[in-house]
């Protein structure tokens, strides 16, 4: 699937402000049911589940988009050393960024840690809230240690908290596929220890940058999955997990149940990618796009091809009673990577929260990558 006849590749920075404005709506609509089960989710809202803002109070995002934006950070500070003619180590403005977050979420540094400059990503009150952050991730921050792909830290977690905030690897341009796949697997070392953990991370935003450079959506999808079978350490659960994905998504859109029987609930790295990719392959245009029919709209029917897939792949990612806030997040930065703007609906993103931080951070990466900005 490539773009559709008559829509014209979105320019960069659409897909950079896509990728990170989707992956705060689908984090956002997930999170409103992150907690409950899918008999639960059923009871709310209803068989089809949870399709739209209007059935929301609120439309908080959680730490999935915290960690994205502190990660669009930690990179746009290694790239304006870069740009001045001054060599940094991004792994370490990384591991700067995520400790500028930890202490938004009230958890002191130990003493051992540096202590970052504060930038303006600090100064936005929202990412001071804390919504459920992953307790690895605070974990592996707290330690004061700066891991590596040789020392990681935490080496057994293998948690979703390392592949929800790795999408921005993958929308830096002029870099190489090797070179974005390093990036995020070795800032995934930095609190989650376990091969299949920085793989995940690895793989996911190697698929964002195939997707931001023109590639088809299911040609991606099959490219990364083959290439996560060469890995170098002994990690068999994303291949499998990313082949059941591919399978899955063949049958078209199943129940709640059978999506989680067949991928998890996203609690760990690899999970969390599966049912992520699952979702925006099983919804794609050509496969009737179940539950993509006329919620939420003014003008029904109106919506573009773009708007449909997204509105329906969101649904079904975060329908599941699993981490739906971490499987939602994914595939919104799928789909605005590979769409851009195009495929945001205009009142999910009146709905959102904090629109100006989200489109703040994306700006700063457009101009530090492109004279678009």
């Amino acid at each position: 699937m490539s773009i559709e006849p008559g829509l014209s590749a979105p320019a960069l920075r659409s897909r950079i402000h896509g990728c990170l404005l989707g992956g705060a709506l689908g984090d956002a609509l997930g999170y409103a049911v992150g907690m409950d089960s899918m008999k639960e989710i059923r009871r709310r809202f209803g068989e089809r589940g949870l399709t739209g803002f209007r059935e929301l109070s609120g439309s908080s995002f959680s730490d999935e988009t915290q960690l994205t934006l502190y990660t669009v950070d930690g990179l746009v500070e290694a790239l304006e050393w870069a740009n001045s003619g001054v060599g940094a180590d991004v792994n370490a403005c990384l591991w700067l960024a995520y400790l500028r977050w930890l202490g938004t979420q009230g958890e002191p540094a130990p003493a051992s840690a540096p202590t970052p400059q504060p930038r303006w990503i600090d100064r936005q009150a929202v990412l001071h809230k804390r919504r459920h952050p992953d307790e690895t991730s605070i974990s592996g921050l707290a330690t004061g240690e700066m891991g590596t792909a040789f020392r990681p830290v935490n080496p057994g977690s293998k948690g979703y908290g390392t592949v929800v905030r790795s999408a921005p690897f993958g929308l830096v341009p002029h870099i190489t596929p090797d070179a974005v796949y390093k990036l995020s697997a070795d800032a995934a070392s930095l609190t989650h220890g376990h091969p299949s953990a920085r793989q995940s991370a690895g793989i996911f935003s190697l698929l964002i940058h195939r997707l931001v450079t023109g590639e088809g959506l299911p040609e991606a999808a099959a490219a990364v999955a083959a290439h996560s079978r060469t890995l170098n350490e002994v990690a068999p659960e994303l291949p499998e997990r990313l082949e059941s994905a591919l399978r899955l998504a063949g049958k078209g859109v199943v129940t709640p149940e059978e999506l989680t029987d067949a991928l998890g609930e996203g609690r760990t790295a690899e999970e969390a990618l599966a049912v992520a990719l699952y979702a925006v392959l099983a919804t794609a245009p050509g496969t009737g796009m179940p539950g993509a029919d006329n919620e939420g709209r003014d003008d029904a029917g109106a919506d573009t091809l773009p708007v449909r897939h997204f509105r329906a792949a969101l649904a079904l990612a975060v329908n599941h009673g699993g981490n739906s806030d971490s499987t939602g997040s994914l595939a919104g930065n799928i789909l605005g990577a590979f769409y851009g703007e195009e495929c945001l609906p205009a009142e999910w993103l009146g709905s959102l929260e904090a629109p100006e931080a989200v489109r703040g951070m994306a700006n700063l990466l457009v101009g530090v990558t492109t004279a678009e900005g």
